[in-house]
């Protein structure tokens, strides 16, 4: 099996149109962040502009809720630079945190208190808070205001953080795994919930999750995290026409993977040859299956597919 990096971490057109935007709702500069010894986030560098749905991909340990974390305030860095909304985010507070709305992995705060006493109390932080959104939610996804937070399960609490999250109107929402324990109908009304509400102008959301089904079904740009690093975002249509999978298949077999320009991945299979290829050459992949003898195709691999090959 071989790996090479991709040929450049974001394609120039994407760069120009980050280029020329005048306040990325983030900004990151060499984010370094390190447990005891073991280092997750290395001289990391990501620009999210104003306005996108980014889905945050990686294996798991990969470092995706340490970064979120960090981007937030919520945990300090050991170097680099964060900007949210053009100023620095060294710990959370100010008015830019009015603006900002997250869905942490696990929600257990307050578990005496019921949940209208507890979305009352957190309204009353916010500058802004959208109470009749609040009301139609609690009763579309069935929560109970009289029970108490420790009573619900965590699919229901899943739900409340995610209530809370959305009420003050953000600008910018950050969700860690936030459908992990929803079932798939209250996935799906979620995900349309979501969208509905910052496909707005200016609205920016950022959510780490493993369902790559919901973020193609937002259409959102992807961020692979890999080796402490941001390696690319690139919107999902892009990687949909850029990125090809090319099997190469002979009854003889293969030693190792034929040389392919672009290719990013390869491994073999039994009789078949298997390269995940980055803007393939179609006429070079059919001359070199012909002098190879081999049976050749080209497929467009999913989002799925392509979170396991690259990630």
């Amino acid at each position: 099996m071989s790996v090479t990096p991709l040929a450049s971490p974001m394609p120039p057109e994407l760069s120009q149109a980050q280029d020329s935007h005048p306040s990325p709702a983030l900004q990151v500069r060499g984010l370094e962040k390190s447990f005891k010894k073991r280092q997750v986030l290395h001289a990391l560098d990501w620009s999210v502009p104003s306005g996108r749905v980014v889905g945050l991909l990686g294996r798991n340990g990969a470092g995706k809720t340490t970064l979120l974390r960090c981007l937030l305030g919520l945990s300090p860095i050991d170097g680099g630079h964060i900007e949210c909304f053009g100023e620095p985010m060294s710990e959370p507070g100010g008015e830019r945190m009015h603006r900002i709305g997250f869905v942490p992995q696990t929600f257990d705060l307050f578990p005496w208190m019921k949940v209208r006493a507890y979305l009352d109390f957190t309204a009353a932080f916010y500058a802004r808070w959208n109470h009749a959104l609040v009301e139609r939610l609690l009763a579309n996804w069935e929560l109970d205001v009289k029970q108490k937070i420790g009573e619900l399960s965590q699919g229901q609490r899943q739900k409340l953080a995610i209530v809370r999250a959305i009420a003050p109107d953000p600008d910018l929402l950050v969700l860690d795994e936030p459908v992990a324990s929803l079932d798939p109908q209250a996935r799906r009304a979620f995900m349309a919930e979501l969208l509905a509400l910052m496909r707005a102008p200016g609205k920016t959301v950022i959510f780490s999750t493993h369902i790559t089904a919901d973020l193609e079904r937002a259409d959102a740009d992807i961020a692979l995290l890999r080796d402490g690093r941001i390696q690319f975002m690139r919107p999902l249509a892009e990687l949909r026409e850029r990125m090809k999978r090319v099997v190469f298949a002979r009854t003889d077999g293969w030693t190792q993977a034929p040389t392919v320009a672009g290719v990013l991945k390869s491994h073999v299979q039994g009789e078949q040859a298997v390269l995940l290829v980055e803007d393939p050459i179609v006429e070079s992949l059919h001359a070199l299956a012909a002098s190879e003898r081999a049976s050749l195709r080209i497929e467009t691999p999913t989002l799925e597919d392509l979170f396991v090959e690259l990630a």
